[in-house]
């Protein structure tokens, strides 16, 4: 659908600024259907544009503003690639951002991951596979235990990951010119590349539980 995303439009920028801080219910209502049409509907046309290109992204969803004055700073979507595994977007006045997770992880999908760290074969392509995230700028990150679960050996050589209840991998975009054009969706679409690895090395090995 390249046609029909062709970015945000410079006036969501001015949107979000008048509601900033904690902005009355008027305000609010008096921003609400130029929030629509200017924030959440380009976030909506841009996710469609990204599951056109791959149809792994199909499953997506793009909030609405809710209560708290942070959801309506802060337009948010997530593409659900596997159970409790997304990649978030999220666009402000700090430009774009985005995500690959594994978070609130049902019952049984933590010991998933753990087995899958320990072993031979998973465990070093997992600590590749973060090595260049990394070095692609992204931030890891996640619901960290203070020291290795019970089972597993203080000295284990994936010590640092087993600690992991969740994992996390984001960067910024960026709040450049291109947010305003079609490139955005380029944009959106390479760092889903980058962070692809890692997300379906997820859905291999931290499937639902039974």
């Amino acid at each position: 659908m390249r046609g029909q995303f062709t970015g945000w439009p410079e006036q969501a920028m001015d949107v979000l600024w008048q509601l900033q801080g904690e902005p009355t219910h008027a305000t609010r209502e008096r921003y609400r259907a130029d929030r629509e049409r200017l924030v959440r509907q380009p976030m909506i046309a841009l996710l469609n544009e990204v599951a056109d290109a791959d149809p792994r992204y199909e499953d997506f969803s793009v909030w609405h503003y809710r209560t708290d004055s942070w959801w309506w700073q802060h337009q948010g979507a997530v593409i659900r690639l596997g159970r409790k595994i997304e990649i978030g977007l999220r666009f402000s006045l700090d430009g774009l951002r985005i995500q690959g997770a594994w978070w609130y992880p049902d019952p049984g999908q933590v010991d998933m991951f753990r087995k899958a760290v320990a072993s031979e074969g998973s465990g070093p392509e997992l600590s590749a596979i973060l090595e260049d995230v990394r070095k692609k700028g992204y931030d890891i990150s996640g619901d960290v235990m203070k020291r290795p679960p019970r089972g597993y050996p203080t000295d284990h050589a994936h010590a640092e990951l087993l600690r992991h209840r969740s994992l996390i991998a984001a960067r910024p975009l960026g709040c450049e010119q291109w947010l305003h054009t079609p490139e955005a969706a380029d944009r959106v679409l390479s760092a889903a590349a980058d962070l692809d690895a890692l997300l379906m090395w997820l859905v291999r090995h931290v499937k639902r539980a039974a």
